[in-house]
């Protein structure tokens, strides 16, 4: 005991975050998809194994360490993987001998940060974690694959914790604004819900700091943030004003709008995901077959830009909506398809229908139908459509790009 103990120990003294952190995964708002599964059942049945939980700040990996460990009863060992060495860690082995020898208690090692160590300290750990004398916890903003060595990885189970949803922020918010007793506008509330793009602490320190003036409002918040807020809202007219544009620059061809665009919504805090879908979307409803290579590199970049994060995932989308805007633009498959879906009716030929099932062939299934590999450059005329349609029109080729060869191989073969 010593001067400053009772001050340490008083919860006032604590950030908003730090008091707000939940104790119980009844109280953890976030992650249901991750908590609803195998993880959850794990963790409510004590069996939680070593972890290693990625995601972006925010996201509630410290947090779910400290439930883990306070479900499990398990004795609880943080360490900044930025200042701790290998005689540290053998004292906390040491320890966690005598936790499970004396006491029948099993210790979490919470290392933040882990991408930070290095080879030597990571080597040192493994044969602890390997027989359960540790149970390892990691945290790490970045992807643990590119940071954390294989020999490791093999050895936990990686958990990639997404963003806070709007509402999941929301709720945290309004828990703290009852247990603390604040005085808070709803608007002001959704405010930074939306501010804090996914990140918890953020959103409790932004609500700590307004709390300061009084009641929380909107006037509070503009004096706060100043032009950070709601440069860009996402639910309001400017989000959909702003991915309209985004499309429409890219298919029109203007690569300068659409970078423009691109950075608006990423400062913005756009979802990644959101932009992404807009690129791929892009790329088969405008560019279609003129550039058949434009959505593979669309749905590649939507792919990367998720696995790495921002902000390298900027440079990924970038190239890809370069490429698009760039691209030639043919929306003739996009034209066929709805136009198919609006005349969909018509039988199916008796020589097109399945053979597979005995008895086909009484019926006259399959009779008369030529496969094209026996015939030369593989292609044979007969019909395909139902007689119904049988000089229905739907794929119209173009001439951009790409597109002409397929155009001219199918004139060639059918006109």
């Amino acid at each position: 005991m010593d001067l400053f103990s009772n001050v340490n120990d008083d919860k006032k003294y604590q950030p908003l975050a730090e008091r707000m952190r939940p104790k119980t995964l009844a109280d953890f708002a976030g992650q249901e998809k991750i908590l609803r599964g195998a993880l959850g059942k794990m963790i409510a049945e004590g069996q939680t194994p070593s972890l290693i939980f990625f995601g972006a700040p925010g996201t509630g990996k410290t947090t779910l360490a400290k439930i883990i460990a306070n479900t499990t009863e398990s004795n609880f060992v943080k360490v900044n993987a930025a200042l701790s060495g290998i005689s540290e860690l053998r004292g906390i082995v040491k320890e966690a001998e005598d936790q499970r020898k004396f006491y029948r208690r099993r210790t979490i090692l919470f290392i933040d940060e882990i991408h930070r160590f290095n080879k030597g300290q990571q080597d040192f750990l493994l044969p602890y974690v390997e027989d359960g004398r540790i149970t390892l916890i990691g945290a790490t903003t970045e992807n643990p694959f590119f940071e954390v060595n294989a020999a490791l990885l093999s050895r936990v189970k990686i958990v990639r914790l997404e963003k806070l949803a709007v509402d999941d922020i929301k709720k945290i918010l309004r828990r703290a604004v009852e247990l603390e007793k604040f005085s808070a506008e709803e608007n002001a509330l959704e405010i930074i819900a939306d501010f804090a793009d996914g990140d918890a602490r953020m959103a409790l320190n932004v609500l700590e700091q307004a709390s300061f003036s009084g009641e929380i409002s909107v006037e509070t918040l503009k004096d706060l943030l100043g032009e950070k807020i709601r440069r860009y809202d996402k639910k309001g007219d400017n989000h959909y004003d702003t991915a309209s544009a985004f499309i429409k620059s890219l298919r029109g061809s203007d690569a300068d709008a659409a970078i423009f665009y691109l950075a608006k919504m990423i400062d913005g805090g756009e979802d990644l995901k959101f932009i992404a879908r807009r690129i791929v979307i892009c790329a088969a409803e405008d560019v279609g077959n003129a550039d058949p290579q434009a959505l593979i590199l669309a749905n590649a970049a939507a792919q990367a830009a998720q696995f790495v994060g921002l902000p390298e995932a900027r440079i990924i989308l970038a190239q890809a909506v370069t490429y698009i805007a760039g691209a030639p633009k043919s929306n003739a498959a996009y034209l066929a398809i709805d136009k198919a879906l609006g005349d969909t009716r018509g039988t199916v030929p008796k020589h097109l229908r399945d053979t597979h099932y005995k008895g086909a062939k009484t019926f006259g299934h399959g009779v008369g139908y030529k496969y094209p590999h026996d015939f030369e450059n593989h292609f044979v005329r007969q019909q395909y459509l139902p007689d119904e349609k049988i000089s229905a029109r739907y794929y119209e080729p173009t001439e951009q790009g790409a597109e002409i060869k397929i155009k001219q191989r199918l004139e060639t073969l059918w006109d």
